[in-house]
Order: structure tokens, then sequence, then C-alpha cells
């Protein structure tokens, strides 16, 4: 490494670590405010540890389940021009199977690790984040908002009395947070929030995917095998980020931001918004992992130009202009 590159990297690591960037989930402390979201680059420890070495300041796995789980045949992603659309059925080899991964990863990452869980029950959640809990992460993240899985993910974040009865499950079986993502395929999505703190939980994730298809004219057929998916990247931003302002209206709690976020303007705004921190997932497909590092700077560029120390001075900031 070139006496450059040196002075580079070390002035990239003080950056990822600046106590002004750093900030605190529901006793998660983390460096700085950008995450993993769940589903990308989350099935092993060697990628969360990519993750990490490319500037986040947390990781979420991929959703993982009581029982291994195939997911859906190809095709199940499809590009378009506004992001993209994925319908992979919850692949995941099972808790049993994936505890392996989760104490390989809590040995060689320095940062938060997050575990998400779904379930086709409360009783199948909380068996799920127990063993979670004791192969090593830190904190839960509660997936009630799949919008292609039947009978789990958004059936269940819809209804706030399941929604409630499954919070309150999980909670009495673990000590460690739980954040719940909920879905904006609802009709009020910060009610859900409110029924979801409420109940115990520690914190709220906005949004997962937004409902959607993309039909194949030559064939005339729905592209995915599933035929319906899930939407991220650009085009779902407006809709996350209303989702965000609305919630934070209406809960005391730390308030994660996710959907659409591209680059360091994106994620700020979020921030004003009410998310003390941010979940990057697509950007990553379509920038690379120097997505968090770009991010992170703007971040700081951002707080420095306008005078902040930290960044809990930005978070919700909108809703007091």
């Amino acid at each position: 490494m070139s006496d450059y590159e040196h002075k580079h990297v070390t002035v990239v690591k003080k950056l990822l670590n600046s106590e002004g960037l750093s900030v605190n989930l529901a006793g998660l402390s983390l460096r700085n405010p950008t995450m993993l979201a769940s589903g990308i680059l989350g099935y092993s420890a060697d990628a969360l540890r990519s993750i990490v070495d490319g500037g986040a300041g947390a990781v979420v796995t991929k959703s993982v389940g009581l029982k291994p789980r195939a997911g859906y045949p190809n095709p199940t992603v499809v590009q378009t021009s506004c992001g993209l659309i994925n319908a992979v059925g919850l692949p995941n080899p099972g808790i049993n199977e994936f505890v392996k991964e989760i104490s390989e990863a809590k040995k060689v990452l320095k940062v938060p690790l997050i575990v998400s869980v779904y379930g086709f029950s409360a009783e199948e959640y909380a068996i799920v984040s127990r063993k979670a809990v004791e192969s090593g992460a830190d904190a839960l993240e509660l997936n009630v908002s799949c919008p292609h899985v039947k009978e789990t993910g958004s059936e269940i974040g819809q209804k706030p009395a399941i929604l409630a009865e499954l919070i309150r499950k999980v909670k009495a079986t673990v000590e460690k947070p739980v954040f719940v993502k909920l879905s904006p395929n609802v009709t009020d999505i910060a009610e859900l929030a409110e029924v979801a703190i409420r109940s115990g939980a520690d914190g709220i994730i906005a949004i997962n995917t937004v409902r959607a298809m993309a039909i194949d004219i030559e064939t005339a057929k729905p592209i995915l095998s599933n035929k319906r998916g899930g939407l991220s990247g650009p085009a779902i931003k407006p809709v996350a980020l209303r989702c965000v302002y609305d919630i934070y209206e209406r809960i005391n709690a730390p308030l994660i931001g996710c959907g659409g976020i591209m680059n360091w303007r994106d994620a700020v705004e979020f921030m004003l918004a009410g998310a003390t921190a941010v979940q990057i997932g697509t950007a990553i497909a379509i920038k690379g992992l120097h997505i968090f590092r770009s991010v992170v700077r703007g971040i700081a560029a951002y707080l420095k130009k306008k005078g902040f120390k930290e960044v809990s001075e930005i978070v919700g900031l909108a809703h007091r202009s």
C-alpha cells in the first residue's frame, strides 16, 4: 500500500468512527448511522464482514425462519427503470442451521449484528428470536412486512391485534432490542407503529418494499414466477420518506428509515424527517459497497456545513421548521 493509499484509508477510518456521527438505537451503539438492509448480502458471515469493511455502522441479516425454505423458482428479480422488483420468497436455511453464521459473524464483526426473523405464528417468531439471540444477535428485526409470502410478513403486520401479540411474545422471550419493520402497503402505517411501540417494540423500521409487478409484452405474462413482488429503489423513496415523517409525529422511539436511499442527500432527508439511522439495500447492487462510505462522508460534510456537531441535532428537524 502506497503512502497516499495508507493516508486515505486512515482518514476514512477516522471519519467512519467520528464521535459526531455515532448514534444510539435503543442501547445499540453505531459508529455511524448507516445500516445494511435485510435481504442484501446478509446470507453469511463473510458477506456481512464485507459490508462492514465497506463502512456500514450495523448490519441486518437476511430474514430467517423456523424451518428451511427454498423460496420461489426463477425469475425472482426484475429490473425496472426506477428500481428492482423482487419476489425471492424468503429463502433461508432455517434458524437451526443459520445460528452457525450468526455465531461466526459475531466473532468477526465490530458493529451491531441484527438478525431479521419471520414466522407463520407468534410462537415461531419467538422461537427463532430466542435462538438468534442465544447464538449472538445484538438485536432483532421482526419482518412483518414481506409483501409476497402468504400467511406471514405483511399479512401479520397489517393486523394490529396479531402484531401486538407477536411483539409481546418475542419481548417476553428475549432481552435484546426488538425493532419492527413495517409495510407501506397499509392504510395507516403510523397507527401500526403506535401499536408496535405500545406492545413493547424498541424501535420502528420504515419501510419494506411496495407491492408491484412487471409484465412481458411478448409473452403477455407476468415476469416474476410469483407474479407479484416488492418494488425497492429510488421509486419508493418519496413513499418511505412520507411514512417516516408520519410515524415520527406519533411515536417516541428510535426510527430507522429505509427505501430508495441512493446517496447522502437521501439519507439526510430521512434524518430530517425523523430517522435516527438509515438502511441501504438496492443501492448496493447499483453502486457497490462503497455506498456506505460515500453516504457517511456526505452526512459528515453536511453537518459541518450547517454547523451541527452531532447527527442527533438534525433528526426530525423538518418538523420544527
